[in-house]
């Protein structure tokens, strides 16, 4: 993999929080009721989105967890707006303060939700709770307000999942940009699987976790290039992510890895932890 340097990483994920109401079955970060905000403060976040900046990054994704619980998420894409940042919020949309619909509602900003069936009990036993209405409500409510919203579905969590029903439901809703993945084996009671991955991790993008660590993608955090508390973030994006990155690729036929197997437009900003899949190899 070519060295991967500051000036190459244009998209950052931000996961502000491992606090979540919902114990989704996959989770790929293993969030929860029991989760924390970490180790970051505001004012730290803030100065990594600056220097985030600075540095040629061009667009944020705040995640969590579930990020609308961190409470200075409004601040936070304020302060990523100020910079000249794209931000993107992905939320599981279970509730949504009035400060945060307004924050959701400046230009510059845009929302993602996951979504996983048409059908109510389906959803409470992919998510641990039944938040499936308040949900669905927040996604109308985002729509009208016509904030930029897009959904990802994740098929084959449970048995006979009503994945497709799932969509020709957004679809009725006014949800033009959906996309489904398969269940990767990441997170919750899985052992990490370097094939199960995209094939961009640290192409173009990186995360930062709640207690600092820089990773390659949110899906592959057992890949570590350094600590933004202990090191500067320009520094690690450079030679430490590449080399955290490298392997993650998806498997071939021969069961190898395939680093030329990457998602349609190079999985871009847009594509979100796991609903992004590849689908046509780059020559």
């Amino acid at each position: 993999m070519p060295q991967n340097t500051i000036s190459q990483t244009k998209f950052l994920w931000l996961e502000v929080t491992g606090l979540c109401q919902l114990e989704c079955v996959q989770c790929y970060a293993g969030s929860g009721p029991g989760g924390t905000h970490g180790s970051l403060t505001a004012g730290d976040w803030k100065a990594l989105i600056s220097e985030a900046a600075h540095s040629g990054v061009e667009m944020v994704q705040f995640i969590g967890g579930e990020v609308t619980l961190y409470p200075g998420l409004a601040e936070l894409a304020r302060h990523a707006l100020a910079d000249g940042l794209r931000v993107e919020i992905f939320s599981n949309l279970v509730h949504i303060s009035a400060e945060q619909w307004e924050m959701l509602s400046l230009p510059g900003i845009s929302l993602a939700t996951s979504w996983y069936t048409d059908d109510p009990s389906q959803h409470a036993a992919i998510t641990g709770r039944d938040t499936w209405r308040q949900t669905k409500a927040n996604i109308i409510k985002a729509l009208e307000r016509q904030i930029p919203l897009r959904a990802g579905i994740i098929d084959g969590i449970i048995p006979a999942q009503r994945a497709q029903e799932a969509r020709a439901l957004l679809e009725s809703l006014g949800v033009s940009s959906i996309r489904t993945d398969r269940v990767r084996e990441f997170g919750r009671g899985s052992i990490p699987a370097p094939g199960q991955t995209c094939g961009g991790c640290g192409r173009g993008r990186a995360a930062i976790l709640p207690d600092g660590t820089v990773v390659p993608c949110p899906m592959s955090r057992w890949r570590v290039a350094g600590n933004v508390r202990t090191g500067k973030l320009a520094a690690l994006l450079g030679e430490p992510l590449s080399a955290a990155a490298e392997g993650l690729a998806p498997l071939g036929p021969s069961g190898q890895c395939d680093p030329t197997c990457v998602p349609d437009s190079y999985c871009d900003p847009l594509c979100t932890p796991g609903v992004c899949s590849p689908r046509t190899p780059r020559a």
